[in-house]
């Protein structure tokens, strides 16, 4: 019997790519713990549902100035480096002060902070996949949201600290938890990688430029962007996933609590939910999955597109959830955390193998740029849309869904074409 693919990456993962993925439960247990409490949480300080969309379209500002910089600061640290500095700066601090919060202005300073983590988004990206084999990135990246989805075997105890010491009390244990482990997880990280082949060489490039020397090279490297349809169609996805998955990372405790009614002790069941749903996704549906696309040169965006289509359906569900609904609930979590293995890590890899590796880092920098200035206004406008209606926001996620469907579609012919193109010159050229 064959051995299981993701089982079989794991066994002969090397090098950075090791380092990187066996310390992400530090972070990814911690962060799944807290973060789907997070705006009932800021309820508690008396901030309404416009103040938590505010603090959202704050965070996302402050992350267009981190990614602009982001290459550059790659380039000129090393990858290594930078990841280092900038998660403890972006992660290790904001959780002590959510930890202490006290008033609103609390959450606007820590989500100021918050945002430097687009530095390391592009540098730990870097670390991880530049000296690692292509073929191996969406075992890679199925890992990664693995190690997040451990919390779910101890996410029920949650609701159960909640019942007993409140929803303020367990939230601060939490964040004073997420410190602990997060900085834990950027040190042995550190220990763990060595910087990669391009890191060297963009670190030797960039020695006698300054900072800023690197980002004014920046139109050039926008020109590359413009000249890959590939790379824009990219962009495209993530910045209609990532005004998607901000509005329901945001509204969703809000809907469930505040509209649907579901006490706070048991809103730990549906993350759980979804995290089962996601970890038997990953070990049985995606190995069969990924060898169909396979037989198909644009497979991943057929895969995408599938993910897609159960991300709307969940979302359709959601919205139709009437008080107290615990069942149809359960139901639209289960089609959600179907629904995520196959956009996020077919989106993760396209991102990695859509660029050029040489400029990878300011490549991404800048498409991350893009992404989010079309994002940042998101948070304020679901936050409009949640006061006059809790469902409306998961409403416009319906919408932006399908938008990227459209995307995926486009993809999908345009790469088509040039692979008919492709083919039709080669026998020209022998």
């Amino acid at each position: 019997m064959a051995e299981h693919s993701l089982i079989y990456t794991l066994k002969h993962l090397r090098g950075n790519a090791r380092g990187c993925v066996l310390t992400e439960p530090l972070w990814g247990i911690p962060f799944n713990l807290y973060s789907p409490y997070v705006s009932i949480y800021m309820l508690s300080f008396g901030l309404n549902d416009v103040n938590i969309g505010l603090i959202t379209s704050v965070g996302l500002f402050f992350q267009v100035f981190w990614t602009l910089m982001s290459g550059a600061i790659t380039d000129k640290l090393g990858r290594k480096r930078a990841t280092l500095i900038f998660d403890t700066i972006s992660w290790s601090v904001p959780t002590l002060i959510w930890a202490v919060a006290r008033n609103p202005t609390y959450f606007f300073v820590a989500a100021i902070v918050n945002a430097v983590w687009r530095v390391t988004h592009n540098s730990w990206n870097c670390l991880m996949v530049e000296d690692t084999d292509p073929r191996l990135l969406v075992d890679i990246y199925s890992w990664i949201y693995i190690a997040g989805l451990l919390a779910a075997f101890v996410s029920p105890l949650t609701g159960v600290l909640m019942a007993r010491f409140g929803l303020v009390s367990t939230m601060r244990g939490l964040y004073l938890l997420a410190f602990v482990m997060m900085t834990a997880k950027f040190v042995l990280t550190n220990a763990m990688v060595t910087e990669t082949e391009q890191g060297v060489a963009r670190m030797a490039e960039t020695a006698h430029q300054g900072l800023f020397d690197v980002v004014r090279e920046s139109p050039e490297v926008l020109r590359q962007i413009l000249r890959s349809p590939a790379t824009l169609y990219m962009a495209g996805l993530m910045m209609i996933l990532t005004a998607s998955w901000t509005i329901r990372g945001t509204f969703w405790s809000i809907l469930v609590s505040q509209e649907i009614l579901i006490p706070d002790a048991h809103l730990a069941l549906y993350p759980f939910a979804r995290s089962i749903t996601m970890l038997l996704f990953f070990f049985f549906a995606m190995p069969r999955l990924q060898r169909l696309a396979q037989l198909t040169p644009m497979g991943e965006w057929l895969l995408m597109g599938i993910g897609l289509v159960t991300f709307i359906v969940s979302q359709v569900v959601l919205v139709s959830v009437p008080v107290g609904g615990y069942g149809l609930l359960l139901v639209a979590t289960i089609l959600e955390g179907a629904g995520i293995p196959l956009t996020g890590t077919v989106l993760d890899k396209l991102t990695v193998v859509t660029v050029d590796p040489k400029e990878r880092a300011r490549i991404m920098a800048l498409v991350n740029v893009i992404v989010l200035i079309g994002v940042s206004p998101v948070g304020w406008l679901a936050g409009q849309l949640s006061a006059v209606n809790r469902r409306l926001p998961f409403m416009l996620v319906i919408v932006l869904f399908a938008l990227a469907a459209v995307v995926v579609y486009l993809a999908h012919r345009s790469g088509q074409r040039e692979a008919r193109a492709r083919a039709a010159a080669e026998p020209a050229m022998t």
